[in-house]
């Protein structure tokens, strides 16, 4: 890294981050406002910002989003969400743990089928009604949800964006992932579990009287458009059914969704004010600002330097380099976005499998879950993470970045060290 410019980008980065951190100035306005200052000082361009696969915004992101957000929007109208509320609280004889207990085993094992930010953005309007219903605090049970989607992401080739990227770099399949990581990330869910219930456990209060009003609710009566239920829900299908074929049929996520959004809105009779009005757009906008002011520290070297010194202190070292990388993975994840890091660290972590082993070596599984997991850490780690603290702001139930992380450090400090033992158990002490 030389040149102010290197070091400018490094300050406005340095000063946003602790903006958001002291909340001093609202997180969208300081993340655009440090996208501003990127392009100012020359850190960054209109051609990098704008239309580079690399340093730029990644729109996949952004429009994957965009598409998900009006297809859920429409889903609000139907009563689908107070459906799926009021049958979880009675599943759960409206116990407050076992309800959350329920929704972290069904974000985990959703964000593994879907993504996790799709898997959020379904889950978390369910679980603010959930919590409305037993006059609980939503943040405990947000929060949770954001880890287990995080956890669930681990497990699957699509799950995480990362994943997916790591995959294209080192030619892994669907089935690779689901083999090496999903065993894990099924443990770290039950691991999950028990921290929430202890983390959280002055929230878990009984109401046996709203108990009993809850159990005689009859759910049905909650779903208010069946026709347009029926239409959400098969266009929902028909994009999951996208997402997993894939490998198939070549279409981006982004343009799945959009697809999904655009049919929909054409065939029912809802309208598009309405639904774009239920899309979040200041988490959009952070998104585009954070993606900016990431890829102005990639343009000026700063993330690629950082990666390599890594890789230079790993040198041949398999079972200590996998475990720094892990470590290094988690830490650099839990302050940049792990999407834009793993694009970087991809290609340094593709040499140090060629000079280590074969395709499938550790490293890569050690990338993707210090990414993965690493993104717990902190409320601007990963994209799901985002995508709810958006919410909850919408709803009034604001989460402030140290709030997040207080628990976010725990889950990410715990996660990681059983990762670790796991990596060192199944590649080096059983190989």
């Amino acid at each position: 890294m030389s040149g102010w410019q290197s070091w400018a980008a490094v300050a406005v980065f340095a000063g946003v981050y602790l903006l958001i951190i002291t909340e001093w100035v609202h997180r969208v306005a300081a993340a655009l406002g440090g996208a501003a200052l990127m392009l100012a000082i020359g850190a960054t361009d209109d051609a990098s910002a704008f239309y580079s696969d690399e340093t730029g915004i990644d729109w996949n992101v952004i429009f994957l989003l965009l598409g998900m957000m009006m297809i859920v929007g429409v889903l609000k109208r139907t009563g689908l969400f107070e459906f799926l509320a009021i049958w979880s609280v009675k599943k759960a004889k409206a116990r407050p743990f076992r309800v959350m207990a329920m929704l972290v085993v069904i974000t985990a094992v959703a964000s593994a089928l879907l993504d996790n930010v799709t898997t959020v953005l379904l889950v978390a309007p369910v679980t603010l009604l959930v919590c409305d219903r037993l006059k609980l605090s939503p943040v405990p049970f947000l929060l949770a949800e954001v880890f287990a989607s995080n956890v669930g992401g681990t497990a699957t080739l699509v799950g995480d964006p990362p994943n997916i990227i790591i995959a294209s770099r080192a030619g892994l399949t669907f089935n690779e992932f689901l083999v090496h990581l999903a065993p894990l990330a099924a443990v770290l869910t039950i691991v999950l579990v028990g921290l929430c219930r202890v983390m959280f456990a002055k929230h878990f209060v009984y109401d046996e009287k709203r108990a009993a009003e809850i159990m005689e609710l009859r759910e049905r009566e909650a779903i208010k458009e069946p026709r347009l239920l029926v239409q959400g829900l098969s266009i929902l299908a028909l994009v999951v059914a996208g997402f997993v074929l894939h490998p198939v049929l070549h279409y981006a996520p982004s343009v799945v969704a959009l697809l999904g959004a655009g049919l929909l809105i054409a065939i029912s009779k809802v309208e598009t004010g309405e639904v774009l009005g239920e899309v979040e757009w200041p988490t959009l906008a952070f998104f585009a600002g954070l993606f900016v002011m990431v890829g102005a520290l990639i343009e000026m070297g700063v993330i690629g330097d950082l990666a390599s010194s890594l890789a230079d202190v790993i040198g041949g070292a398999e079972l200590g380099g996998s475990m720094l990388l892990l470590g290094g993975s988690a830490v650099l994840s839990a302050i940049v976005d792990n999407i834009p890091y793993v694009a970087t660290m991809a290609p340094i972590t593709s040499e140090l499998v060629t000079d280590m082993g074969g395709p499938d070596h550790v490293m890569w599984w050690a990338l993707a879950l210090g990414a993965d997991l690493g993104g717990n850490a902190t409320a601007i780690g990963a994209s799901a993470n985002v995508v709810v603290l958006g919410i909850a702001e919408r709803n009034r139930h604001p989460i402030t970045f140290w709030q997040f992380a207080k628990y976010g450090l725990v889950v990410t400090a715990v996660t990681i060290a059983i990762s670790a033992f796991y990596l060192w158990l199944r590649y080096f002490a059983l190989a």
